[in-house]
């Protein structure tokens, strides 16, 4: 067995999920586009393909090329991509080599992507900000950005959002609103401009279930192959649904606490506003994880008796993308079986 803290993967469990949401877009009659940066895994992608996705989503161009390289052949880089001579290197090679759509949010950053692709095979979709205040064009300006993309040169795919502020206690249902809503006007904004959106592509994680898919015609949620403490803490996954954990060793009972092998250098520091602690422990739904440190994690087990001194637990990392990033390496187990998968997109955040 690999040295703790290792990060651990349930096989039947990450299958289930993967099938569950694959079968969700089916019977919904939109298209599955993953978020791949969630598990940064060559096999991921793959298992996702092969229950149907119809390609997978990236956040950056280094992202983009691992994949590609892995046989990935349909690939939208959902970020405002600037691009210039160095970026635009990338971008052309990777066009000759996969389907490839970038995201555009503003008038001169669409004509900038025309500049340097416009004579090539990359699409654009134009994003909006639905919500999370992050990145995105406003709603009823998406269709002077396409008309500025496709002036430059560049085929306009449709339109995107991403309505992270589906991360709070009351927002799946609310971001999911507010996600149909503005691609509702966006794409209106497109058609007034004259360009006929194909993909209105929304979706996160938590706002799965509540997307309006008589709006959006592609669903992007990442997390969903593996759940993690944010998700079970906003009731979006169940801890039975829990596919990737922490592994640690328990190497301390002082104060009467837990204390683990696990800190921030293998869970990540992600802690939202509405999070119980820095992550939960699998097997003990009511502890709480009341300290961080680099190499420690602490655990309050509210009185309950502690698991021994050497004994390992599973601890649910708050922010299961942060926590895939620290590692080179994720152990899967199915079936009384254990073998090594490589985080090969693991830090390609260029």
């Amino acid at each position: 067995m690999p040295a703790t803290p290792y990060l651990r993967v349930d096989g039947a469990r990450l299958w289930r999920n993967i099938d569950r949401t694959a079968a969700r877009a089916a019977a919904a009659g939109v298209a599955l586009r993953p978020h791949v940066k969630t598990h940064k895994s060559p096999e991921i992608a793959r298992m996702q393909r092969r229950a149907g996705a119809a390609g997978i989503t990236v956040a950056t161009i280094g992202e983009a090329e691992v994949f590609v390289e892995h046989g990935c052949d349909d690939i939208l880089i959902a970020y405002p991509v600037w691009v210039d001579d160095a970026s635009a290197l990338r971008l052309r090679d990777l066009a000759g080599k996969a389907r490839l759509a970038i995201g555009v949010d503003s008038i001169q950053g669409a004509g900038r992507a025309g500049l340097f692709l416009g004579d090539t095979d990359v699409e654009a979709l134009v994003e909006v900000d639905s919500g999370q205040h992050r990145s995105g064009a406003a709603a009823g300006d998406a269709g002077a950005v396409a008309a500025a993309a496709q002036r430059a040169g560049l085929r306009v795919r449709g339109v995107f959002t991403f309505p992270g502020h589906s991360y709070a206690v009351d927002g799946p249902g609310r971001a999911a609103a507010d996600e149909a809503r503005t691609l509702r006007e966006a794409a209106g904004s497109l058609r007034a401009a004259g360009i006929e959106p194909t993909v209105i592509s929304g979706g996160s994680t938590p706002s799965l279930e509540h997307t309006d898919t008589d709006v959006v015609t592609e669903l992007r949620p990442g997390v969903y192959v593996f759940g993690d403490a944010q998700q079970w803490e906003l009731g979006t996954m169940q801890p039975d649904d829990i596919a990737l954990t922490c592994r640690s060793t328990v190497i301390s009972h002082a104060g009467g606490r837990l204390v683990l092998d696990a800190g921030s250098k293998a869970l990540g520091a992600d802690r939202a506003a509405f999070s119980s602690g820095f992550g939960r422990l699998l097997e003990h739904p009511d502890a709480r994880l009341v300290l961080l440190a680099e190499h420690h994690v602490v655990a309050d087990l509210g009185g309950a008796p502690l698991p021994p001194l050497g004994s390992q637990v599973d601890v649910v990392p708050n922010h299961v993308c942060s926590a895939v990033n620290l590692t080179d390496t994720l152990h899967v187990e199915e079936s009384g079986n254990l073998w090594a998968w490589s985080v090969a997109a693991r830090g390609r955040n260029d």
